[in-house]
Parts: structure tokens; C-alpha cells; sequence
């Protein structure tokens, strides 16, 4: 994860890595969303900002060679054991036009202040029918605007229109408070990918409760 021009992950590169090796349930469901949207395949499979490539084995249990992009020397001290990877900005992927088979994006919209930008570089480097899977917080359900402190009622308020970065968090101890996210609406984020020349395929929720706060999407170059 992280892929800002300031990497923010640098200074909690340690204390994320246990954190995400600890995901529990979570990062199983995580993990399944991106298995079931990616499929199997052959090629390589960009893992753009990957952090500490906690998600590499998804695309290597489906057949493709994981290979991982962040801006985060600290993360990519922990993901060279995972996987192949660049220090790089996803804005500016250092990717050849039209090269990769695949591409995923896992827990990170969030972090980037320009995501739009990311999908942009998405659809440079996919080959013509090349996937792309996007995984990520439940843009409606999570974020600065969402308490989910009284879970299975979570409170949404009028934030949910606020694109700035945040620190803001109803979970003191997690990331959110530690390295600010970007929000994007659920409409912003949808007309970026098609704006970028991606042709969306195929889109998921999945949460416990009845309350999604994982939100994903296959999308076709």
C-alpha cells in the first residue's frame, strides 16, 4: 500500500506489516474478493501499490507471476520476500504501453490523492484485454463520514461528499489515523475507471452484517 509522492507508510512500515500479517478473517475475505474477480490467468500481474505484498499469493495461486509496484521503501523491505518489485509512483507506472496481461489494485484507492490518475496508468500499460481488479473499502460504507462504532448500524454523514484527505477515524488504533486516506465516491471512482478506457465486466460488495465494507470490480482494457 501507499503510493502518495510523500510515501506516509514509510514511518509504520514495521508496525503495518504486523498489522496486515494479523488480517484475520478480513484480509481472508479480502483475498477471496480479489481470487474471484482476477480468475486464473498466465503473465505477469501488476500488483500496484502493493506495500508489503501481503496480497502476491492470490495472483500466484491463480497462475500468474505477481510482480510489485510502491513508493514505500519501508513496505517494499518487507515485499521483497513476496514477491518481484518497484519503487515507483502509480501515477507515473515506470511500465512499458500495453505490456502487462494483468493488474491489481488491493487496499490502496485510499491511498493515493489522485486515483483517477492511477487508472489512467492502468489502461496505458494493460495489453488490449488485459484485467484489472480494483479491491478496496466500501466507498459509500467506509471512510471519515462512516461510524461503524455500533455495528450492525453504521452512521453515514453529509462528509461522505468530502474529497479531502483525512486522518479522521471511528477506529483509534488502525491505519486511517496513522496515514490519512483520500476518499473517492462510489460515482467518481466508477466514471474515473471508464473515463480511463477501461470497460467495466463486473462489480461486487461484500461485508458481515448486511453492510458492505469491501467494495470491488473486474475492469477490461
Amino acid at each position: 500500500m501507499g503510493a502518495t509522492s510523500t510515501p506516509a507508510y514509510d514511518a509504520h512500515a514495521d508496525w503495518y506489516e504486523e498489522f496486515i500479517s494479523g488480517g484475520g478473517d478480513y484480509l481472508r475475505r479480502v483475498h477471496a474478493t480479489v481470487a474471484d474477480l482476477l480468475g486464473t490467468g498466465a503473465g505477469r500481474c501488476l500488483d500496484i501499490c502493493c506495500g508489503t505484498g501481503a496480497h502476491a499469493s492470490v495472483p500466484a495461486r491463480l497462475g500468474w507471476t505477481p510482480v510489485g509496484v510502491d513508493v514505500s521503501g519501508g513496505q517494499l523491505r518487507h515485499a521483497r520476500g513476496r514477491l518481484p518489485v518497484i519503487q515507483g509512483d502509480a501515477t507515473v507506472l515506470p511500465i512499458a504501453d500495453a505490456s502487462l496481461p494483468a493488474a491489481m489494485c488491493v487496499l490502496a484507492s485510499t491511498d493515493v490523492p489522485d486515483y483517477p490518475a492511477v487508472l489512467g496508468e492502468v489502461a496505458r500499460v494493460l495489453r488490449p484485454g488485459g484485467r484489472f481488479v480494483h479491491v478496496g473499502v466500501h466507498p459509500c460504507f467506509v471512510g471519515a463520514f462512516a461510524d461503524w462504532g455500533r455495528h450492525p448500524d453504521v452512521v453515514v454523514d453529509e462528509r461522505y461528499a468530502d474529497r479531502a484527505r483525512s486522518f479522521d477515524s471511528w477506529n483509534t488504533g488502525g491505519v486511517r489515523v496513522r496515514v490519512g486516506a483520500w476518499h473517492l465516491p462510489l460515482a467518481d471512482q466508477l466514471n474515473a475507471t471508464m473515463a480511463a478506457g477501461l470497460r467495466l465486466v463486473r462489480v461486487v460488495e461484500a461485508g458481515p452484517g448486511g453492510v458492505p465494507d469491501l467494495f470491488g470490480f473486474l475492469a477490461v482494457r
